[in-house]
């Protein structure tokens, strides 16, 4: 609810009559056929819980109307709006499938991860839905339970350093909560992040912020999410080439940019928050 002087109220309603107007012509435009789809793609948002909603319902039509912008606004209220656990528990309850059901367990904490970052990015950009790519649930090398692998590619600059490394730290919290495993990098997996760093930093752009061998290893070693993605560029890492659990030997920017100028760069700010509870 807008509170708002009389005029200032007749303006907004004003504005509100003549979008639904517009849409409603661009519905029975839709229907006469001549696009792909017969529907209007882009949703109209009053809030931030509808904005973030609408926002996956693109590749997950079945949230609409399931009750989750009802349940982030009554997050807002408990924890304020724009607070980090607002999109940690909308995240969690997703991936559990208590507004809707998904094709499976992957899918529906693949959501939960895509609508938490969603969250934290306010529903204004993409890169829930094209700079995180997916989730793999793999095997650790011990047998000894799943981990998460997230995915990046370069749409993931558009977040934002602390929103892009918001989105790893929800998806351990939903990690945690659903009892899966820490990833258990090897040695030469640890190696790997700093030489790919290195070549996309020297070969392709300069990076925001370059960590040292020592940062990178120790990231590397202790974060308990694999971080990874697509093949991005035509080098090949010169050294620490066909490791098993690493899908290509080209140079990844998604995962370069979530290993520099995101979680390390960020990682201040973010220990002063999560520190806090």
């Amino acid at each position: 609810m807008v509170v708002a002087s009389e005029n200032m109220q007749k303006y907004f309603d004003q504005i509100e009559k003549d979008v639904n107007q517009a849409y409603s012509y661009a519905k029975k435009a839709k229907q006469l056929g001549f696009d792909y789809d017969t529907d209007v793609e882009i949703t109209i948002a009053k809030n931030m819980a509808e904005r973030v909603i609408g926002l996956i319902s693109i590749v997950a039509p079945q949230i609409k109307e399931s009750g989750a912008v009802e349940r982030i606004i009554e997050l807002e209220n408990e924890y304020g709006i724009l607070d980090w656990k607002v999109a940690l528990q909308i995240a969690l309850e997703i991936a559990k499938e208590k507004f809707c059901k998904f094709k499976d367990k992957k899918e529906a904490i693949e959501i939960g991860i895509r609508a938490g970052f969603a969250y934290g990015t306010v529903g204004v950009v993409s890169s829930p839905l094209e700079g995180f790519v997916d989730l793999n649930i793999k095997q650790r090398r011990d047998g000894q339970g799943e981990y998460f692998c997230m995915n990046f590619s370069g749409p993931i600059r558009n977040a934002g350093g602390t929103a892009a490394s918001l989105s790893v730290l929800i998806a351990d919290y939903v990690r945690i909560k659903l009892g899966y495993k820490s990833y258990d990098p090897s040695e030469d997996e640890i190696r790997r992040t700093f030489i790919e760093i290195t070549e996309y930093h020297e070969r392709v752009t300069n990076l925001q912020y370059f960590p040292s061998q020592e940062e990178t290893d120790f990231m590397t070693k202790n974060c308990p999410i694999e971080i990874s993605g697509d093949p991005t560029e035509k080098f090949d890492v010169p050294t620490y080439k066909d490791l098993p659990r690493v899908i290509t030997n080209k140079l990844r920017g998604g995962f370069c940019l979530i290993h520099s100028s995101c979680i390390p760069l960020k990682a201040e700010k973010l220990w002063k928050q999560l520190s806090k509870w």
